[in-house]
């Protein structure tokens, strides 16, 4: 049981000052307190993670947290690894380094410590300090000890104070880099490429999506954030590269909610010569590579803020795999019986408010989003989607109104789509014509001439990265899976 915090003895005005003062009391006895260089042998936490008895160790990192007992101070040091507990004495370092730890040194400084690792008589696994060096005076105070960061606004904005106190963020925000870093060798290991194309470009291209604009004063001319890497990705097919990927920053001027960040990482590859069902294999391979070696099996666990398990994601293998027409017909057996008209009105009946210019393939996509889409937690493969809604992809070979792609749906939302790329660049110029309608100028001609020279048929894929690390983590925000989220300017 963890003991009530007391109540504050001193406001926000007065705390600080007591830290000017603990900074200016460092400084007369000769110490820098913001210091230098400090050389380690080990972190905090994996130090104790991988704990040997009898090491001389230098560690640094900030105390968290600290208990007299008589002649003697526990610390707890830490970054984050983790922490490790340390273990001061008058004995071994003298009366006035003890005395300048205990008078000067707040929770919340930096200090390195120089001694041997051991185990308490409580079996607790420390370090016996026989030097200590202040690094850094911190001049404000950490967060609660017991409550953290509560504050969202506080969470988001002030991120590192939420690193600081809460250990589920630092798991998620560690584990987000080991997972990226796996994917990476994940499809290195398989024979891809890593390459980067131009994150600012002359057309923003190949998403339906607003972009972010500027303007390039050298070239006296308009720019634009990426939606997509996607276009010039293409190209580098066209250039006789077989087996590539990015992983990229990509920026769309669309609002923020629970799952849109306006900047946000995407992974997008391509395999020559191969499909959206070889793709679609290479996906799931990826996605379950991650859950066995970052989340302890196929069975992913999301739980509320108390630890209660409110859905349990099942990656099991083989992934379902259905037809778009398919699923909407296990919706409405009838749904491609009816008129347009008919299906906007059935649409209103099952709930799926439609806008009064929707178009009969935007009914039926509201229609899927809302009722299919949404509901899907389990992993769905939806493929042979309508040609209108993927104006990059190849369309079928047997039915001219469908495009073979995959639409991955887990956990409700999209988390990556997959084609068999469309190269044909005479159908590719009249797709982008229907897009952009009386817009021309949104065409990517360079992409257009690239296509004229040749790509061969392949397959791409594209995987938000942000939406797969939610999945993954049982993060329910994508504000809790990215470092530092978009956020309103503070008055």
């Amino acid at each position: 049981m963890q003991p009530t915090p007391a109540a504050p003895e001193h406001s926000e005005s007065e705390l600080l000052q007591f830290r000017r003062e603990k900074l200016e009391g460092l400084v007369k006895t000769g110490i820098d307190p913001f210091g230098g260089r400090f050389d380690t042998t080990h972190q905090p936490g994996a130090l104790k993670a991988n704990f040997t008895e009898g090491l001389e160790v230098r560690v640094a990192g900030r105390v968290l947290s600290r208990r007299e007992m008589g002649k003697a101070t526990f610390f707890d040091l830490g970054d984050i690894t983790g922490r490790m507990q340390c273990y001061l004495s008058k004995g071994d370092v003298g009366d006035e380094a003890y005395v300048q730890f205990n008078q000067l040194i707040d929770i919340g400084d930096f200090v390195g410590v120089e001694g041997l690792s051991f185990i308490t008589k409580r079996g607790e696994r420390s370090i016996h300090v026989k030097k200590l060096t202040p690094l850094s005076k911190a001049l404000r105070p950490l967060p609660d000890k017991w409550h953290g960061v509560t504050d969202k606004e506080i969470k988001y904005r002030q991120r590192y104070l939420d690193l600081i106190s809460n250990d589920r963020s630092r798991e998620i925000f560690v584990t987000r880099s080991k997972m990226v870093a796996s994917i990476r060798s994940f499809l290195q290991e398989r024979g891809f490429l890593e390459v980067e194309t131009p994150m600012m470009q002359d057309v923003a291209g190949g998403a339906a999506a607003k972009p972010f604009e500027t303007f390039f004063h050298a070239l006296n001319q308009p720019m634009f954030l990426r939606i997509a890497p996607e276009l010039y990705l293409k190209r580098l097919l066209v250039a006789g590269f077989t087996q590539i990927f990015e992983l990229n920053r990509n920026f769309r001027n669309e609002g923020l909610s629970r799952r849109h960040n306006p900047e946000f990482t995407m992974l997008e590859a391509y395999w020559a010569y191969a499909d959206f069902e070889k793709m679609a294999d290479l996906v799931e391979g990826m996605i379950c590579h991650l859950a066995e070696n970052f989340c302890g099996g196929l069975k992913i666990e999301h739980k509320d803020e108390d630890g209660n398990v409110t859905k349990t994601i099942n990656l099991q293998r083989p992934w379902r795999r259905a037809r778009y027409t398919d699923l909407l017909k296990e919706i409405d057996p009838q749904w491609y019986e009816y008129t347009p008209e008919q299906r906007k009105a059935r649409a209103q009946e099952l709930g799926v408010e439609i806008g009064a210019n929707f178009e009969d393939y935007e009914v039926t996509q509201h229609v899927f989003e809302r009722l299919i889409e949404a509901k899907q937690f389990d992993p769905l493969y939806v493929t042979h989607c309508p040609k209108e809604l993927v104006p990059l992809a190849k369309q079928n070979a047997e039915d001219g109104s469908i495009v073979d792609v995959y639409e991955l749906v887990i956990n409700g939302q999209e988390i990556s789509p997959g084609y068999s790329e469309l190269n044909n660049p005479i159908v590719q110029r009249e797709r982008l014509e229907h897009q952009a309608g009386e817009e021309t100028q949104k065409i990517d001609e360079e992409f257009i001439l690239a296509l004229e020279h040749g790509m061969p048929p392949a397959g791409g894929i594209g995987i938000g990265i942000d939406r797969l690390i939610m999945m993954l983590t049982g993060a329910e925000s994508i504000r809790d899976v990215i470092l530092f989220p978009q956020l309103k300017r503070r008055d």
